[in-house]
């Protein structure tokens, strides 16, 4: 006897499909809805944890193979979506009204292209559906402006019925505030820690951020003031460590990641990030050149017991774009840099939402 088709019988069949980074069932984690049936055609509404979701496609078709196995289905038609959640309150951190996730990206020493990273991925999760904003923290070397072709910016101040707050920036889909638009391009901000940790608060808290999926914070090197003062002020779903393959690199991100793991409440490391894994020539692109060393990200991710993200090679291109204020992602996606990238800020996506459903 043929089976008939209703919405019971749909969510049924779709049941044990799971989400592969959550392992839990589609149906059970409200990620199915607006299920119809229209003689032999299904539709439903695919509801993902993030718009980078890395594995979206072959969920689309688990879902897809799980309904057509129903006797009376021809075509099958999903929609999806997503629905950002929001990170875990903590009862000694405010949070920022309408932002759902604060993520870190920092490094143990400079140099090692923790702002491009920090730019890049912010706007490749932009270029995926999702609300993103980038706080520079680095107040005494401040470059995103540069790098997100905002030099020339200039935020404004507006009323609000809380006070006086701060319009972003904003260019290529994402909202940026930074110390670099209110000094001059050589002015050195010479500064002690009260007075960098009081204007990190006001960027936080005194920015009109609007409704975002993720605030991504380009943090300065080292383990000093601004660290201390993100991890003591605002919840953060995460912190991603950024380093070379050089030993001295890696050193130096090993007590970056540890000073975030020992905080009274620690902050959870959602990966290591290795930048400049191997310089790719622009007149021999089918070879590659260590000139960092190699493997050292994997090495330490695994001594660590923490993921790689992801490996990002050394282009032409990489540093031309920051110069030009085109982050690589968007003036030459078809990279192997923008690539990396791209797969980077899906694999941050998808490990931010882990986090907040656990």
């Amino acid at each position: 006897m043929p089976t008939m088709l209703d919405t019971r019988v749909i969510l049924e069949v779709l049941r044990p499909v799971q989400d592969p980074e959550l392992r839990k069932s589609l149906v059970d984690l409200n990620m199915i809805r607006n299920v119809r049936v229209e003689g032999s055609q299904v539709s439903f509404t695919l509801v993902l944890t993030t718009p980078a979701c890395p594995l979206r496609l072959f969920i689309v078709e688990e879902c897809e193979k799980a309904v057509k196995s129903l006797p009376g289905v021809e075509t099958v038609e999903v929609e999806v979506t997503a629905e950002t959640p929001q990170q875990k309150a903590l009862p000694d951190r405010a949070g920022i009204a309408g932002v759902k996730n604060i993520l870190a990206i920092t490094s143990g020493k400079g140099g090692v292209g923790k702002s491009t990273v920090s730019v890049n991925v912010a706007v490749a999760l932009a270029l995926m559906g999702a609300k993103v904003g980038l706080l520079d923290a680095d107040i005494y070397g401040p470059n995103t402006p540069m790098m997100l072709g905002l030099a020339n910016a200039y935020p404004t101040v507006k009323q609000s019925p809380t006070g006086e707050v701060l319009e972003p920036a904003f260019n290529y889909g994402v909202k940026l505030v930074s110390m670099g638009f209110f000094i001059d391009p050589d002015q050195p901000v010479i500064w002690r820690g009260p007075m960098l940790d009081a204007r990190i608060r006001q960027f936080l808290y005194q920015t009109d951020w609007g409704e975002l999926d993720y605030l991504l914070v380009d943090m300065p090197p080292g383990t000093g003031d601004a660290q201390l003062t993100m991890g003591q002020a605002v919840p953060m779903a995460g912190v991603v460590i950024v380093t070379t393959p050089q030993s001295v690199a890696l050193q130096d991100a090993r007590r970056g990641l540890r000073m975030f793991q020992r905080m009274p409440n620690p902050v959870p490391i959602l990966g290591i990030v290795e930048n400049m894994s191997y310089f790719i020539p622009p007149d021999l692109p089918d070879h590659q050149y260590d000139i960092f060393g190699s493997g050292g990200g994997e090495k330490t991710s695994k001594e660590l017991d923490l993921p790689l993200l992801g490996c990002i090679p050394l282009e032409m291109s990489l540093r031309e774009g920051g110069d030009r204020g085109i982050p690589i992602v968007i003036d030459v996606p078809e990279s192997a840099s923008a690539k990396a990238l791209m797969a980077i800020a899906q694999q941050i996506a998808a490990r931010v939402s882990v986090a907040a459903l656990a």
